[in-house]
């Protein structure tokens, strides 16, 4: 039956939808609406990207008093003229260079021929292809093979002679001509204008885009808040508030690089007298801003473009040189420093997406991959159903020290979980690590254990591994814990500190190995400490403690089922022990330690904690005994 589950309180799956159940159903949906209607989507992200580039100068418009409308218009009006300033330089230089490609004709023919490149096999056929398409720019007509010795070996006899008997009937064959039939200026327009029309529609859609996401950016804003709705309104604000900030960022960063980039490439070309150096800086700084693709091709146009035009081999060296050098420099050291954490994706995912949005809208899709993975990671880091999108897609995919932990004890990878200790420690001390690492730890393992996804054997490896370990810190001591030792030692030579506690495990041996912690952790406080099993509180025991009612009981209990544990242990123990202070400390509990107390009341103990630090603070202080009384004792 839909609608409410009276047992869990929630809605349930039916009610929800079936696309909820579907996941990947859904993402096939988004993915053929995202294919089939890219006419229409590709404007609208192009549109949204020069919105998070542009609105930053916008709004500094807007601050200085300009009204929206015509802050808008001027900073569109900027960005077209200046794009439209580089696509002339761009078309202009491009025709220079394809005027002056046949003069260059001679020099890749020495430097091929120097090199002894093959005239046959896929090579031979590439270099061959290159000559075609530089008598194709200039103009002039590609000469005709000449049969060669080979063509002829290709043919079998009989093929040879029927060759020959006809070149005997028909000495002079009538060339074939095909007359193409007349065409109407209307069709002859429509044939030049069609591969230009789509590219000026889409511009257009993404200019009228442009200017209304900017004109409308509240107008846009509230419309998303509405559809998220009230309750989930300080999410969206910051999902859309962390989006514009390292969309903005991490274009402003792009466009500014490359333009650098562009800029000392094309004055290095410049000083090594490279014609058209202006054109090759400009195209390596745009291309730049294409994942990947964009690099290799902006780099190779102008070291093939050196290649062809010096007669030595020195320049395209020394360009190559240049490249590789600036390229090394960008990417390793400016683009990490400047970029940081801007844009949260991984370099796995960077690739990955690139290839999808490539796939699925050709060229704008690889231009805009890196922008709208950026979207869908704030998406995944806000929206609890898309969270899987931050994990897949994000740079921060470590595990807590916790987790990992645990994970390579079930791998019985013993030597590394020591080491993932090890290394908390440097920066931590020794109860932090129990508290943050190792409680945590033995708490889901007993997860899992008694929901049965932990077998005997990884359950006393994991068990025996945490034991070795805190034996292996029993004689750790922080620096801070030394120094306060050496003075204590100091300041009382003719002294002693003594404090019993007794630290009791409520059940098993994640319990014991608990108290085994506590009972180190008090140990380095100067207490006197013993563990012991609740299986063991005979009452002969627990008379031997009633007699000592300055001895601290501590009862140690590990979630899951720990309460039930430790009330019944306490309860037992308070009715022999109406003296004796006793501490109930259930670890990892996310309950407050007040509301614990209140819950345990019934079996009035004197405090319940939730972590070994506050066990730690909770004990009594010492007393301070002469040494020579603890000598007598002893």
């Amino acid at each position: 039956m839909n609608g409410f589950d009276l047992s869990t309180g929630s809605v349930s799956k039916n009610r929800r939808g079936w696309l909820s159940n579907e996941p990947i159903l859904v993402l096939g949906l988004v993915l053929l609406t995202l294919y089939f209607a890219r006419d229409l989507f590709i404007p609208f992200a192009m549109a949204l990207t020069l919105n998070f580039l542009l609105a930053p100068a916008v709004i500094q418009l807007e601050r200085l008093r300009v009204p929206r409308v015509p802050s808008v218009v001027l900073v569109v009006l900027l960005a077209t003229s200046f794009l439209l300033i580089v696509g002339w330089v761009v078309a202009r230089q491009l025709i220079d260079v394809a005027s002056d490609l046949p003069s260059y004709q001679q020099n890749i023919d020495e430097k091929l021929a120097t090199i002894h490149a093959p005239t046959t096999g896929p090579l031979g056929n590439a270099l061959r292809g290159v000559k075609i398409l530089a008598q194709d720019l200039s103009g002039t007509p590609a000469p005709q093979p000449l049969p060669t010795p080979e063509s002829g070996k290709s043919l079998t006899r009989r093929e040879r002679e029927l060759e020959r008997q006809k070149e005997q009937t028909n000495p002079n064959p009538a060339p074939v001509i095909l007359v193409q039939p007349p065409i109407s200026n209307r069709a002859y327009a429509q044939q030049l204008l069609r591969p230009i029309l789509k590219p000026l529609g889409m511009l257009g859609m993404v200019i009228v885009f442009t200017i209304y996401m900017l004109i409308k950016r509240e107008d846009l804003r509230n419309r998303l808040l509405l559809l998220a709705g009230m309750g989930r309104l300080n999410v969206m604000t910051q999902a859309l508030n962390d989006a514009a900030r390292r969309v903005s960022k991490y274009l402003l960063m792009n466009v500014l690089i490359n333009a650098s980039y562009g800029l000392v490439f094309g004055v290095g070309l410049f000083l090594l007298h490279v014609p058209n150096a202006t054109l090759w800086g400009v195209i390596l700084g745009l291309l730049r801003m294409v994942p990947y693709a964009g690099m290799a091709i902006g780099g190779a146009l102008p070291i093939g473009f050196a290649f062809a035009v010096f007669p030595g081999w020195w320049p395209p060296f020394f360009v190559l040189l240049l490249f590789v050098v600036l390229e090394i420099a960008v990417s390793n050291f400016i683009e990490p420093w400047l970029y940081g954490s801007h844009t949260g994706i991984s370099a796995l995912a960077l690739v990955t997406t690139a290839m999808v949005w490539t796939l699925l809208w050709g060229i704008p899709g690889l231009i805009l991959s890196t922008p709208l993975t950026v979207c869908l990671i704030v998406m995944g880091r806000y929206v609890p159903q898309m969270s899987f999108l931050h994990i897949l897609l994000g740079d921060e995919a470590q595990l807590t020290p916790e987790a990992h932990f645990y994970e390579r004890l079930l791998a019985l990878d013993q030597t590394e979980a020591r080491r993932i200790a090890d290394h908390f420690l440097e920066d931590h001390k020794l109860v932090a690590l129990y508290d943050d690492v190792v409680l945590p730890a033995l708490a889901l393992a007993e997860q899992d254990r008694h929901k049965g996804f932990l077998d005997e054997s990884r359950t006393a490896f994991l068990f025996q591994s945490a034991t070795e370990l805190i034996a292996e810190l029993s004689s750790y001591r922080s620096p801070s814990s030394e120094t306060s030792s050496e003075e204590a030692s100091e300041g009382s030579l003719d002294t002693h500190k003594i404090c019993p506690v007794v630290c009791i495990s409520s059940s098993d041996q994640a319990d014991e190995i608990a108290a085994t912690m506590l009972a180190q952790l008090l140990e380095h406080r100067g207490h006197k400490t013993i563990v012991l099993h609740s299986s063991t509180l005979t009452p002969e025991v627990l008379d031997r403690l009633a007699e000592e009612p300055s001895t601290t009981i501590c009862i140690s209990a590990l979630p899951p089922f720990a309460f039930v544990h430790a009330r019944e242990l306490t309860s037992r123990i308070r009715e022999r022990l109406p003296d004796n202070r006793i501490l109930i400390g259930l670890w990892g509990t996310s309950e407050d330690s007040d509301i614990l107390h209140e819950r345990f009341s019934m079996v009035r103990p004197d405090a319940v904690v939730v972590s070994l630090a506050q066990a730690v603070q909770s004990a009594p202080p010492c007393e301070t005994i002469p040494e020579a009384f603890w000598a007598a004792r002893s």
